[in-house]
């Protein structure tokens, strides 16, 4: 009975293993022709099916003439999409957000003040333009070619040349000028918990102070404080209501070394010497260096770095300064004429995207707090 039984189990074994046999070549025959046609599928895919549109992220303040986005898109047979999504922070905000299940192909606008936080998030992709090669090594953004340097700009103080000639007091020549008792009610500046301009100001002082030894950047806020220096919250109010040359009391403002530029520009005419100058003493303007980067997931990378390479060349170069009103990147680019008026400091505050990522915040809640104080 015991070997009967033996042999009907053996019996039955003999067919079980003879059809998992066949079950399994089938099964590696099954999934060696899906694997054919994917590969087939992806070669399709790369080479004739990508997407011929992009999809920009970029700040509010981006502006670009439409003929030189239309030259991209004749000579690539692609479609362009600006989304303007709120100012610098905002921007990157959404695209940190939208990191898994990105809503652009491109991110225009990220800055040196927000590098390090885009960086850390990983919401780009490598890519060395070519046309890195003329951009100044003080002007390269991003060691790690995450993102490709555009444009530079610096904010500084700008003050009103006929306010201090009709009051024959001298200008400042530093950011410690200001501390002065003959500089009090005289200086308003943006609050760089709502102002980019504002937050690059601050980023100046602590450049130019430092946090260590006899005196440091909050000293030097505090002296301020004492002096009545204007808070506001954002560039607008500061520039066209409480800046004298728009009929408001201060005569020093927080603003940009092109500003002075740009007042000849819009004046038609009207005027051939800016009626504004800039404080140029050493690490007295911030530096701010703009880029673009390929957010990962980008749908057809080959067409995103044509656009990363089309905006580092002369011709996107040359449009954007009396537009966006900064300084191109590439350095074959003609600046306009009128941007004699606007000087490049010979010694700018900088600091690490690094050590901003690091302090933005702290540098902000310590900044409320003497200002309440």
């Amino acid at each position: 009975m015991v070997t009967d039984h033996g042999m009907a189990r053996f019996s039955r074994r003999g067919p079980e293993r003879w059809l998992f046999r066949t079950v399994v070549v089938m099964l590696v025959a099954v999934l060696t022709t899906l694997g054919m046609a994917c590969d087939n599928l992806s070669v399709d895919i790369t080479t004739e099916d990508l997407p011929r549109d992009l999809i920009i992220m970029s700040h509010d303040s981006f502006n670009i003439g439409e003929d030189v986005i239309a030259e991209f898109e004749q000579e690539h047979d692609a479609t362009v999409t600006i989304l303007k999504s709120g100012d610098a922070g905002e921007t990157l905000t959404k695209a940190i957000l939208a990191k898994d299940a990105p809503t652009a192909d491109l991110l225009y606008g990220i800055d040196n003040t927000f590098l390090g936080r885009a960086l850390d998030e990983e919401i780009f992709i490598e890519y060395e333009s070519p046309m890195l090669d003329n951009v100044p090594d003080e002007y390269r953004l991003d060691s790690s070619n995450h993102v490709m340097p555009v444009d530079y700009g610096f904010v500084a103080l700008n003050y009103h040349i006929a306010w201090f000639d009709e009051q024959g007091v001298a200008p400042p020549t530093d950011l410690r000028s200001l501390t002065d008792p003959q500089y009090r009610v005289l200086t308003v500046v943006q609050n760089p918990a709502t102002s980019s301009p504002g937050l690059a100001f601050l980023f100046a002082t602590v450049a130019a102070f430092g946090e260590d030894g006899d005196y440091t950047w909050q000293d030097y806020w505090t002296d301020l404080h004492e002096n009545e220096v204007l808070v506001t919250d954002g560039w607008t109010d500061a520039y066209y209501t409480a800046f004298s040359l728009y009929e408001g009391d201060r005569p020093i403002v927080v603003s940009y070394t092109t500003s002075p530029a740009a007042e000849v520009f819009f004046s038609e005419g009207a005027l051939t010497e800016p009626p504004t100058a800039n404080v140029l003493g050493d690490n007295s303007a911030f530096l701010q260096i703009e880029g673009i980067g390929i957010l990962d997931g980008v749908r057809n990378e080959e067409l995103a770095q044509q656009f990363v390479d089309y905006v580092m060349d002369r011709r996107f170069q040359e449009d954007f300064p009396t537009l966006m009103w900064v300084y191109p990147a590439n350095e074959d680019a003609e600046l306009p004429g009128v941007f004699e008026f606007a000087p490049i400091p010979d010694v700018p505050a900088e600091l690490s995207p690094e050590t901003i990522a690091e302090n933005r915040e702290r540098w902000i809640d310590e900044w409320t707090a003497l200002m309440r104080s």
